[in-house]
């Protein structure tokens, strides 16, 4: 499956009217935050002594996707538009792999 492929299947479970654009991207953003909290969440309560539950992570790192999808769709992208946007940007930042050297010290507007 592909970004494109995902996102049209998962919109298809949107609750927000698909002409209401900036409700649903605002849906997409607080749902994005609330559900990176639930990974967050996980991860916290290993520090409490509960077993790393690996498979809950899949499944709430499935909904962050989600909410990604959600949000490209408000703003007219596609999934695979951005995906590429976000490879090109690193390729670009780091052609020969990742350094600290150049994270540090990045070209004036790469964000």
């Amino acid at each position: 499956m592909n970004g494109n492929e995902y996102q049209n299947l998962a919109i298809r479970t949107c609750s927000i009217p698909y002409d209401q654009k900036e409700d649903m991207l605002r849906h997409a953003v607080f749902g994005l935050t609330s559900e990176a909290g639930e990974v967050a969440g996980i991860m916290q309560k290993v520090y409490q002594g509960h077993p790393f539950d690996k498979e809950h992570v899949k499944k709430e790192l499935g909904d962050c996707l989600w909410m990604i999808a959600e949000a490209c769709f408000a703003l007219d992208f596609t999934m695979d538009e951005v995906m590429q946007l976000n490879i090109d940007k690193l390729k670009a930042r780091y052609p020969e792999g990742f350094t600290a050297e150049k994270s540090l010290h990045r070209k004036d507007g790469d964000v």
